[in-house]
């Protein structure tokens, strides 16, 4: 056991890790990485879900944004790639739903 103080860096970095600011921080990343690679006007009718075995989940409101990421799916996959390099998103995965 350690005595004495500790540095601020390790007591910062317990205090994000206990709280869970560091999970808040990654899904700040993951929305403004998916608002860059798709743009506003898609944006504000999806919801970023999380990434999972390197396939980030979606939910989208109606089937027609689906249909345009579809198309759209290659070039918003290596804006993602480039912008969240550590996620090693390879994969949608889309499904219809609200948007809360």
């Amino acid at each position: 056991m350690q005595r004495g103080p500790k540095l601020i860096g390790s007591v910062l970095n317990e205090l994000m890790v206990h709280k869970g600011f560091a999970g808040v921080r990654r899904a700040e990343g993951l929305e403004a990485a998916w608002r860059d690679a798709v743009g506003e006007d898609i944006a504000r009718h999806t919801r970023v879900g999380s990434v999972r075995r390197g396939k980030l989940e979606v939910t989208v409101a109606h089937s027609t944004i689906v249909q345009e990421l579809t198309f759209r799916k290659n070039t918003v996959l290596t804006a993602l790639r480039e912008s969240l390099p550590q996620e090693a998103i390879h994969d949608l995965h889309l499904r219809v739903g609200p948007i809360v």
